[in-house]
């Protein structure tokens, strides 16, 4: 199942309340907060705040992306990501600013970029010769 919200500006939220059971990708032209649980991909132009009794079993991909419950899988935040006390994130994370607030749990890979090419790293070279 695939819902896409494409009638609603930036600036509205939609919700999936506690006990709400989403199969598929879920994405939208605003924000997002989730509450229950998802089974797929969640896309969204705006901002993804994943509630305290939240579940994804699957990618995040928003502007600001807000965890304070259960993430499995990838995170790509355009923006910021912040990980609550109560957050769990399995999974790779890509975002330009990176918080995690003392409590979070997470197991992967994190990624920082500023949206600027970055030049190759090369190898450590002695200043002594």
């Amino acid at each position: 199942m695939k819902v896409k919200n494409s009638s609603i500006g930036k600036d509205e939220v939609t919700i999936i309340s506690a006990g709400v059971l989403v199969e598929g990708k879920l994405s939208s032209n605003g924000n997002i907060r989730i509450d229950g649980t998802i089974n797929g991909n969640v896309v969204a132009d705006g901002n993804i705040t994943v509630g305290e009794n939240g579940e994804i079993n699957g990618e995040l991909n928003g502007e600001v992306v807000t965890v304070g419950g259960k993430v499995i899988g990838s995170v790509t935040a355009k923006e910021k990501l912040t990980l609550e006390s109560k957050s769990f994130l399995k999974g790779d994370l890509l975002t330009k600013i990176l918080v995690i607030d003392a409590g979070a749990i997470f197991d992967g890979k994190s990624s920082m970029n500023s949206g600027e090419p970055q030049p190759p790293m090369l190898p450590f070279e002695s200043k002594n010769g």
